[in-house]
């Protein structure tokens, strides 16, 4: 990115931050008249917390991932919690206006700015609260079965794990990793898939974070496709530091798994604009395949399902989506992907969505249950 991109982007970044705290103090501390302290110290107490958001993602970009921990924690939580309590506050707006509208007196208008106020207040850190805790339980195994026509009878049964949107970073590490590898070892897949997204950060930063994925086990491998944050982090840097793990990097190509089950994985729908050599092809993925064995897809983002059911994937599985992390945000992600999270059918295509197995950004997971996901593949 040029360095005017750059100024730019920061420049959009920091007015938007700057707005939604102006919103917060307007809605929170001022409109209520509060004491004239209490205005004074929410504003301050405001001001602090926005510039703690770009101090921590600056921190966690210069400083040792230790030494930045404190602010990468601070700036991350504090912008959930921003998020919640704009979400929280921004339909209380037609209240007000109504209020406005009827004629209401100055006088309760004023006493029901400090009754949204402190709905809102509480709305949004018990919802925030409830998010943290989330993200800190240890992630539950989800478990789904998925027909397909074309599956040999031998292989009924047939187990894929799939982690996804691990996004070891500022604030996901070492331990956590370990903790997945443990608990996907202990449902003994046949098939073990990583479908993008497990980094926010470069090899030198963050390759021995990852170093546990190396006591992955599964009978039939461990299989990765990139994700667009991979290419944030350095491609090219990660694709072989994976394969040093054991891990099997799927590259526009497919694998003959068993007798009558095939494996294929694609480059993220993002790759082509990272240079040459990148870029999602899925013809060339499926190219020279046999219709008529059973065909499953790793494709980081879901939207690669609107061109593979017409090439005759039996079962695509993508991440990328998070299932919308916090609530109501999968309405929006609606906007770019054709399925948010789940199990679908799209024109003849499964498609299961993963809503993650870690988080990004923020910790916090309202609505939306990380997920270490097994998945059973049953002949029909």
């Amino acid at each position: 990115m040029s360095v005017s991109r750059l100024l730019i982007f920061l420049g959009v970044v920091l007015s938007i931050v700057c707005g939604v705290h102006y919103f917060l103090w307007v809605r929170l501390a001022r409109d209520p008249g509060w004491p004239a302290p209490v205005v004074r110290g929410m504003g301050w107490g405001l001001a602090i917390l926005a510039a703690s958001i770009p101090l921590g993602i600056f921190a966690s970009r210069t400083l040792s991932r230790t030494a930045a921990a404190p602010f990468s924690w601070l700036a991350y939580v504090w912008m959930g919690v921003m998020f919640v309590l704009f979400l929280t506050l921004l339909p209380m707006e037609l209240v007000r206006v109504g209020a406005r509208v009827a004629g209401v007196d100055p006088e309760r208008r004023l006493a029901l700015a400090r009754i949204l106020a402190g709905a809102a207040g509480i709305i949004g850190l018990v919802e925030s609260g409830a998010g943290i805790a989330s993200v800190l339980s240890r992630v539950a195994v989800k478990q789904i079965r998925v027909p397909i026509a074309k599956l040999p009878k031998a292989l009924s049964g047939y187990t894929i794990v799939q982690l996804t949107d691990v996004h070891v970073g500022p604030t996901i590490g070492r331990a956590f990793i370990e903790q997945i590898v443990r608990t996907t070892n202990a449902l003994a897949p046949d098939l073990i898939a990583i479908t993008g997204d497990l980094v926010d950060g470069s090899v030198a930063s963050l390759g021995a974070l990852v170093e546990p994925l190396r006591e992955l086990r599964a009978k039939d491998g461990v299989y990765f496709v990139t994700g667009n944050h991979e290419y944030y982090s350095g491609p090219d840097e990660w694709i072989a530091h994976l394969r040093t793990l054991g891990i099997r990097v799927l590259r526009n190509e497919r694998i003959e798994l068993k007798d009558g089950l095939d494996l294929a994985g694609v480059d993220d729908t993002s790759a082509h604009n990272y240079g040459r050599g990148h870029g999602q092809d899925l013809p060339r993925a499926m190219a020279g395949r046999d219709p008529s064995r059973a065909l499953v897809l790793l494709a980081h983002q879901p939207k690669a399902v609107i061109e593979a059911c017409k090439l005759g994937v039996d079962l695509q599985l993508s991440g990328h989506t998070h299932g919308g992390q916090i609530w109501p945000w999968g309405y929006a992600v609606r906007i770019d992907q054709p399925h948010v999270a789940g199990l679908h059918d799209h024109e003849g295509t499964a498609i299961y969505v993963s809503r993650g197995t870690g988080y990004w950004g923020p910790p916090l997971r309202v609505g939306a249950p990380a997920e270490i996901t097994r998945i059973e593949l049953v002949s029909t």
